[in-house]
Order: C-alpha cells, then structure tokens, then sequence
C-alpha cells in the first residue's frame, strides 16, 4: 500500500505544476457555466412549474459540476498510458514491483484530483458571491453535505474505474481512437454532464439511474441541491458501491486477460 500512496503522492504534486492551464481552465468554466445557467434561465422564465428542479438547485449542480470538472469528465484521460500501449513501452511498466491496474488507477485518480483541486476553488469562492438564485446554494444540512462528501468520493473512483475499461481496450484494437470517442461521447450524456437527468423523460430517466453513468456525477450533485433526500440517498450511496465493485471487478478481469495475450515488438 505505501508504495501506491507514494506514487499518488508523485503524480499529485506533478499535476499541481500545471497552473496556466488551470487558470486557462477556470475562465473557461466560468464562460461555460454562466451560458449554461442563462440559457436554463430563459427557459424557467416561460414556466418554472413545468421543472423537475428549483432554479436555485440547477445552479448549484452548474456551479459544482463545473467546479469539479476534472474529476468527473471522462474525456479526462490519460495520453501516456494509450501511448504505453501503442508503443510497447508498457514492458517497462509491468517489470515493476507494481500490480499495472492499480497503478493506472492511482495515476488517473492522482492527475484529476489535482487538477480538481486547482480549479475548484476559485469558481466555488465566485459562485458564493453571485446574486440568488444564480449563486451557490449551501446544502441543507450538515448530515447531507457530509453524505455529498461521501458519494462525491464514490462517483470520482466510478469514473476512475469505467476510465480503466476505456485504457484496457487499447490491449485489443489497433487505434483507441473510435473507441475513446464513442464512450467519452455518450458517458457524458448518460451521466449528467450535458443535462442534468431529473430533465429527461420519467422512463429513460429510470433507467439511466439504474446504470453506472448515473453513479458518476448524478448522485453527489443531486444530493448537494437537496433533490435527493431521505431514503433515497442512502439507497444511492449503495448503487454508487455496487457499480464501483462490479467495475473494478471486471477491470482486473480484463486486464489479467489482456496481459496473458499481450505481445511486445522489438527491445
């Protein structure tokens, strides 16, 4: 275990380097979040009833969701471990004293974490301050910001596991590219990242929640905005562990296949 927190440690403080784009990132961020909810806005304008959210809530997922971007985008992926693959130089990587998906894991998990944590909180501080209801609302209660802290920590290691799937397939094919494109296109729909999905229709709605795309940034957000409450919260909690075994059950079972069939050009 010291070993793979030294390594989080490595490429924590490796990611905290990149403050230019971190500021670059913000400012987009701000643009993007101000549009979203101005363009919501507009809409609640004709009529707020029709809604499934209050408009104070839809700010506030905007605000958190843009806030910890980073965390939750799946298009957040890492370059070199496609290129480790591609080019062979994933030999080196499994000569190491490490287990290759758990350190793929901490790698990924490291990287958006201090990404995350450059850009959060300049846009929560701004977002604070905003006239209502286009500000930050605080959470209902102390009990639910602390379950919001839990499952947002549950929905980070959800994207890092399903991210995992997405790398391990580069052991398959020839090009990640169609691949890579197709699963950051539509996880970003299915989870919540273009609309928020209390927005869509009752049955596909259910569903979504139901399947791994909605344990990813979904829960945490809903829950901060007071829109999940009571039982369902825990319940949800429960699905955001379920789908984090079942993910990382079936990552190591892909990569342990992969690995056995493996073949390294050259060196």
């Amino acid at each position: 275990m010291k070993k793979y927190i030294s390594f989080f440690r490595i490429r924590f403080i490796n990611g905290l380097q990149y403050r230019a784009a971190a500021y670059a990132g913000v400012a987009t961020q701000f643009a993007w979040g101000f549009m979203e909810i101005l363009l919501f806005r507009a809409f609640y304008r004709t009529n707020p009833s029709a809604f499934p959210m209050e408009f104070s809530q839809l700010s506030s997922y905007i605000w958190l969701q843009q806030a910890f971007l980073a965390l939750f985008m799946t298009w957040f992926l890492e370059n070199d471990i496609f290129l480790a693959i591609t080019n062979g130089n994933v030999a080196y990587e499994l000569v190491r004293p490490m287990n290759l998906y758990h350190m793929w894991f901490v790698k990924n998990l490291a990287n958006r974490i201090s990404k995350a944590a450059l850009r959060c909180t300049p846009i929560l501080a701004v977002a604070a301050f905003l006239p209502g209801p286009y500000r930050i609302s605080l959470p209902l209660s102390l009990a639910d910001f602390f379950l919001f802290l839990v499952s947002m920590a549950l929905g980070v290691l959800v994207v890092v596991a399903f991210c995992m799937l997405i790398y391990i397939t580069a052991f398959f094919t020839l090009s990640s590219t169609g691949i890579r494109i197709i699963a950051v296109s539509l996880v970003d729909f299915l989870s919540g990242g273009l609309i928020p999905l209390p927005f869509l229709p009752d049955p596909i709605r259910t569903v979504l929640e139901r399947l791994p795309f909605g344990a990813m940034q979904n829960i945490p957000f809903l829950i901060y905005s007071g829109n999940i409450t009571g039982e369902k919260m825990i319940f949800s909690l429960c699905l955001q562990t379920f789908w984090l075994a079942v993910l990382i059950l079936t990552g190591r079972a892909a990569m342990h296949k992969a690995l056995r069939k493996v073949v390294v050009q050259g060196g």
